[in-house]
């Protein structure tokens, strides 16, 4: 028996859940919260939907290494606490692989000292989705100035990337794998608008189905590479278009939507790959 560990609503669960009977794995949907649950009583917990972690990181991260001490947790504990912050992101540059540039601040630095750039994008390291995440032009200095104040007065790193504004005309791609596995990627549009609040969605996210170049996919393999511990039993590697080719926005190892309303079979592969994992132990 396999635990989904979620919190709240997914879209995904609709055809992963029918998907896991199909393929032999009884799958219940709990909570990761929960204190009632008793997690060795399954074979294995997957992370899904546990999105709201970022208000409670220190908690998330505790109870992840709690559930790995009674059964599986995939993804575990070691590739959770590197992934929840976007401080990895650094860690893969230094690997040479081609990943946006990014400036970090930590709490008690100055955040006058930004680089300098037309357009750039002023988030927390530890988010999801674009909340708290901003986008300014070099006008707007000031304004950026005082967002990024304001969080690191939260006690929160900051993180400072030039916006490529490739992404307005071409979006996003999300390439989603399971157990190493290239499964399906989609097309995002972006969601920070010049000038709008943290975050706010032009009209909403926008999704489509994609068909990745083979230069997205061999960035994707590259980055998958880097990661410590062999084949994850998901992972999702969001590309932005660039001058100089496809660059690494993010790494989602920890919760990721992987988009399985927007790509056909792509449940019945997870279910599959679960099932071979829980097979191989």
């Amino acid at each position: 028996m396999t635990a989904i560990a979620s919190y709240g609503r997914d879209d995904d669960l609709a055809h992963l859940v029918p998907a896991c009977t199909e393929a032999g794995i009884t799958a219940e949907v709990r909570a990761w919260d929960d204190p009632t649950v008793s997690w060795a009583r399954y074979d294995a917990a997957v992370l899904r939907s546990t999105w709201d972690y970022i208000d409670r990181l220190p908690e998330f991260l505790a109870w992840c290494e709690t559930v790995a001490t009674k059964t599986r947790l995939w993804n575990p504990p070691a590739v959770v606490r590197w992934n929840t912050d976007k401080r990895y992101l650094g860690e893969l540059a230094a690997q040479g692989l081609p990943v946006i540039g990014r400036f970090y601040l930590a709490p008690g630095e100055d955040p006058a000292t930004m680089p300098d750039h037309d357009e750039f994008v002023v988030k927390p390291t530890v988010g999801a989705g674009s909340r708290d995440a901003r986008r300014f032009v070099r006008a707007e200095r000031d304004a950026a100035t005082a967002h990024a104040a304001a969080l690191l007065a939260e006690e929160r790193h900051v993180l400072v990337q030039p916006y490529l504004d490739g992404v307005d005309r071409l979006g996003e791609t999300a390439l989603v794998y399971f157990d190493g596995e290239f499964s399906h990627a989609i097309r995002k549009e972006p969601l920070l608008q010049r000038g709008g609040a943290p975050g706010a969605p032009a009209g909403g996210e926008r999704i489509q189905a994609r068909t990745p170049s083979a230069e997205e996919l061999a960035v994707g393999e590259r980055v998958l590479a880097a990661i410590p511990g062999g084949p994850l039993a998901y992972a999702r590697v969001d590309l932005l278009p660039s001058e100089d080719g496809p660059q690494l926005l993010e790494l989602e190892l920890t919760e990721p939507s992987v988009f399985l309303p927007w790509a056909p079979g792509a449940a019945a592969r997870f279910a599959l790959s679960l099932r071979r994992r829980l097979e191989s132990v």
